[in-house]
């Protein structure tokens, strides 16, 4: 009898498609296997490390008195300690915000607002009917949802799918083609004037939405006259492919989304509305549509962090950004190491653009009610671009000092700082699968360190990077 193959659901969580995959054919188990011992060696590398440094503590209580004995020293010291202070006061701010967290319930039909979904596609072949059908699958007053897609001058079959979603649905989806390439901005800068709806939801072309995501990612508007924009909680749809960095990027996710923006958005601060998945009042669009088509860096257009510059646009208004943990979308992240430095020298060279943007206005009296979150959130984000280029110059210093007490207590921060995304993905879907967040830590420390500095070096610089 032949093994049968369960293929993962794509709008299961990653713990639902483990458990299917448990008893599936011995390539699955292959796979599982080697995610298995990745994981495991990531744990027993940094328990190693911690038992190093407490065979070295010897070694480590010499150069901390060695220290002390000059000017350098101590003020190193004294900076260094401050900084702790301030991260580990900041994350239990965060924990206490999250706690105090909870997402809006979905309001009745009668009570949903008109909604314009648009979605923007560029080269995205048969994901982008998949994108759409499972929009079409909404719990959502069918009277009330307008879904527009628009093809932004793809090379690929893009539009052929486009053709084919018309085809099954009719006239419930509408589709635009751009007649050449100019950028996902313009894209959605058109699905913008010609939707109708008194709320813009923008999904990206390459992810799922499950069936209540859409009454849930608009119920803010209705119970919060003051809510611009929503921020959904974004999730990863290749994670059950044989790659593993989608494994690791879904427990970042988990932590991104659901405890990070959980946070920002007890301060109602949400700092950015992914492109995934986001949703916009319209009078907040319309309020800084034309600054945010025309947006410039440098004397250059910005084609990049739209998402990011929205939602910057928005709270500058006055208008309160929230989040909501009910409003799935599942996405699709790079599976190999080139795609991911690209997307995250994206986001980063964005996150210097609108911080840049976000400095001229947070500390103005922006909105009505406290701004002192708004102006936390900031300042933690200038603090960490901040520090990004000393801590390289700290890291080599060290490196060339004493390269094996660096590497150990490296490795044993990683150890301490990582076992809270550890316990909170646990708590939240499975044991197993929240390890990735040991192996994705020890990746980005020693892989993906110089994103940041590159970032804030090339600000200026256009290009998707990741798109064909």
């Amino acid at each position: 009898m032949k093994n049968k193959t369960i293929a993962p659901d794509p709008l299961m969580s990653s713990a639902e498609n483990a458990a299917v995959n448990e008893n599936s054919n011995p390539r699955e188990k292959a796979k599982n296997l080697k995610g298995v011992l990745v994981r495991a060696s990531s744990l027993v590398l940094l328990m190693s490390a911690a038992y190093l440094v407490y065979a070295l503590q010897g070694d480590f209580s010499r150069y901390q008195l060695e220290g002390l004995d000059t000017t350098w020293g101590m003020i190193f010291l004294i900076i260094s300690g401050a900084l702790l202070l301030f991260r580990a006061g900041f994350f239990f701010y965060n924990l206490y915000l999250y706690f105090r967290y909870k997402p809006v319930s979905s309001v009745s039909n009668e009570e949903l607002p008109t909604c314009t979904v648009i979605v923007p596609a560029y080269n995205e072949g048969k994901q982008v009917w998949a994108t759409l059908m499972s929009l079409a699958k909404s719990d959502y007053p069918a009277h009330k949802l307008q879904l527009l897609a628009i093809d932004d001058g793809s090379k690929d079959d893009t539009w052929n799918w486009m053709l084919k979603a018309k085809e099954d649905l009719g006239d419930r989806v509408s589709i635009y083609q751009q007649p050449v390439n100019k950028g996902k901005r313009h894209a959605l800068y058109r699905g913008f004037n010609i939707g109708t709806g008194e709320v813009f939801v923008t999904v990206d072309s390459d992810s799922e939405v499950t069936e209540d995501t859409l009454r849930n990612l608009v119920s803010p508007f209705v119970v919060n006259e003051k809510c611009g924009a929503v921020a959904g909680n974004i999730r990863v749809l290749n994670n059950g492919q044989k790659a593993l960095l989608p494994k690791m990027l879904d427990v970042s996710f988990v932590l991104s989304f659901e405890f990070v923006r959980s946070a920002e958005s007890s301060l109602e601060s949400v700092l950015c509305t992914p492109g995934a998945l986001a949703a916009y009042r319209r009078k907040a669009v319309f309020g800084c549509l034309e600054e945010w088509i025309n947006q410039t860096f440098m004397g250059q257009p910005s084609d990049i962090g739209e998402d990011r510059a929205m939602t910057n646009m928005i709270l500058k208004q006055g208008y309160h950004v929230l989040f909501q943990r009910n409003a799935f979308a599942y996405t699709n992240v790079p599976e190999k190491y080139t795609g991911l430095y690209k997307m995250f020298i994206r986001w980063g060279r964005s996150n210097v653009r609108e911080n840049l943007a976000m400095a001229k206005y947070v500390f103005t009296d922006f909105r009505e009610g406290s701004k002192a979150g708004s102006r936390l959130l900031f300042l933690n984000q200038v603090i960490k671009l901040i520090m990004s280029y000393p801590s390289i110059l700290l890291m080599l210093f060290f490196i060339l000092m004493d390269p094996v007490l660096f590497i150990s207590s490296t490795l044993l921060s990683i150890l301490i700082w990582s076992s809270f995304p550890v316990l909170f993905y646990a708590k939240r879907y499975k044991l197993s699968e929240s390890f990735w967040a040991y192996s994705y830590s020890i990746l980005y420390t020693f892989g993906l360190f110089w994103i940041t500095p590159y970032a804030i070096a090339t600000a200026s610089k256009r290009g998707w990077l990741t798109r064909g």
